[in-house]
C-alpha cells in the first residue's frame, strides 16, 4: 500500500490518501464491430482517457487516489467464453500487482447460452466489460464496472453517499498489505489475512449472493429433491429420527452441509494456490471468501431441503403409521426432526449432483455476476 499526503489550497496536510492501481486493459484482439465507421483498440484507447478516469473515481470514491494503468494487448482466444477473459484479466492483475483490474472489448461476451453486457467477479477484484452495441461510453462503463467490484449494487440507480465511502474503504483493503512473516503458518497467515480484511471478505461474499447458488445448480438441486423424496418414505429413516438425539441431527446436518461444500470446492477447483509470493493476499482472501459463499449457499440449500421435506412429511407420512412404527407419537417434533433427517440426506445426495455440474456453471453461480443483454 502506498500513501502520500494530499496538500490543500491552504497548504495544510490532511489525511493521507490511499494510492489505488487500476489496471485497464483493451483487448487487441477484436476485429472491428463497424466496418465503415471502426473503433479499433486505438480509438478505443483514444477514447478512454485515464487522467479523467482517474479524476473521476477520485471524486466518486474519498480518500483514495487512483493510478490508472492502461495497457493494450490481445486478450485470449477468439472463441473465449466470459468467465475464460475474466481469468486471464484476473492473471494480469496479479501479474502486475495491481489492486483491481477491468479488461474492455468490443466482441460479445458469451456464457453458456447467453451474451452478457460484462462478466464481473468481486471475489477476484477484476471483471470484463462487453461494448458490442454498448448504450453507454467506454469510460461510463468502465466506472460502473469498477463500482461493481467494489460492491455497489448494479441494480441502484445512484449510490449514497454511505455506499461510496463503503466502497472506498473496500478498495482501501484492496490496496492494503500485509506483511509475509518468516516462519509462519498458512492457517496463522490467513488468520491475519481474515482480521485486516474482513469488511473485504464480508462485502465480497455479499456481492457473490451466497442464497442463490443453490437454485442456480439445477443438476445438485436435482439430485438433492429425488434423494429426499426416496428417504421419506422409507419407514427404516422414520425409526432412525425417532430415535436420535439433537447433537446427533445437529452432527447430521453438519456433515451435510460440509460434504457439499468440500464437494463442489475441490470438483469445481474453487481453491486456488498463489503462483508466488506477491498473490498470497489476494488469494487468500477469495479463497476465504469463496469457502464462505460456498458454506453459505450450502447451508441454505440445506434449510430449504428441509422445509420442503417438512411439507413432504405433513402430506404424506400418516401419522397413525409412523406411531405404529416408531412407537412415537406423531408430534410437530417428531415431523421436525424427520424432516430434518431427510432434509440432511438429500443436501448429501445434492453432492452426487454437485460432481455432475459443469465447472464453468459452479464458477458462475459461486462468485460471478454478469447482466445478459
Amino acid at each position: 500500500m502506498t500513501s502520500r499526503p494530499a496538500s490543500s489550497l491552504a497548504g495544510t496536510a490532511s489525511a493521507p490518501t490511499t494510492r489505488v492501481r487500476l489496471g485497464l486493459l483493451l483487448d487487441a484482439s477484436a476485429a472491428p464491430l463497424d466496418p465503415v465507421a471502426p473503433l479499433g483498440p486505438a480509438a478505443l484507447a483514444a477514447r478512454l482517457d485515464t487522467a479523467a478516469l482517474a479524476d473521476r473515481l477520485h471524486a466518486e470514491y474519498p480518500g483514495l487516489d487512483w493510478e490508472v494503468d492502461l495497457r493494450e494487448e490481445r486478450l485470449g482466444d477468439p472463441d473465449d467464453d466470459a468467465l475464460d477473459l475474466l481469468e486471464v484479466t484476473r492473471d494480469r492483475m496479479l501479474d502486475e500487482d495491481w489492486d483491481l483490474a477491468v479488461a474492455v472489448t468490443e466482441r460479445p461476451l458469451v456464457q453458456g447460452r447467453h451474451t452478457r453486457a460484462e462478466q464481473v467477479s468481486p471475489g477476484h477484484a477484476a471483471g470484463v466489460v462487453s461494448l458490442d452495441h454498448a448504450d453507454e461510453s467506454a469510460l461510463d462503463a468502465v466506472d460502473r464496472v469498477v463500482g461493481w467490484i467494489l460492491g455497489l449494487d448494479p441494480d441502484d440507480a445512484v449510490p449514497s453517499s454511505a455506499d461510496r465511502a463503503d466502497a472506498a474503504r473496500w478498495a482501501r483493503q484492496l490496496a492494503a498489505d500485509v506483511e509475509t512473516r518468516a516462519g509462519e503458518s498458512g492457517a496463522s497467515y490467513a488468520a491475519r489475512v481474515a482480521a485486516s480484511s474482513a469488511r473485504l471478505i464480508l462485502g465480497t461474499v455479499r456481492a457473490n449472493r451466497p442464497w442463490t447458488v443453490a437454485l442456480t445448480l439445477t443438476r445438485s438441486m436435482s439430485t438433492a429433491l429425488a434423494t429426499g423424496a426416496l428417504t421419506l418414505i422409507t419407514t427404516d429413516l422414520w425409526l432412525l429420527s425417532a430415535e436420535y438425539s439433537p447433537t446427533q441431527m445437529g452432527l447430521v446436518g453438519l456433515v451435510a452441509v460440509a460434504a457439499v461444500t468440500v464437494s463442489l470446492v475441490v470438483g469445481a477447483h474453487l481453491w486456488e494456490r498463489p503462483r508466488r509470493a506477491s498473490e498470497r493476499q489476494q488469494v487468500t482472501v477469495f479463497n476465504i471468501a469463496t469457502l464462505l459463499t460456498v458454506l453459505i449457499g450450502v447451508g441454505v440449500l440445506h434449510v430449504l431441503l428441509m422445509l420442503v421435506s417438512l411439507g413432504g412429511a405433513l402430506l404424506l407420512v400418516d401419522a397413525d403409521v409412523f406411531a405404529e412404527v416408531t412407537g412415537e407419537p406423531a408430534t410437530w417434533v417428531q415431523y421436525v426432526k424427520l424432516a430434518w433427517f431427510v432434509g440432511g440426506l438429500a443436501t448429501i445426495g445434492s453432492a452426487l449432483g454437485a460432481g455432475l455440474e459443469d465447472d464453468d456453471d459452479v464458477r458462475d453461480a459461486v462468485f460471478t455476476r454478469g447482466a445478459s443483454r
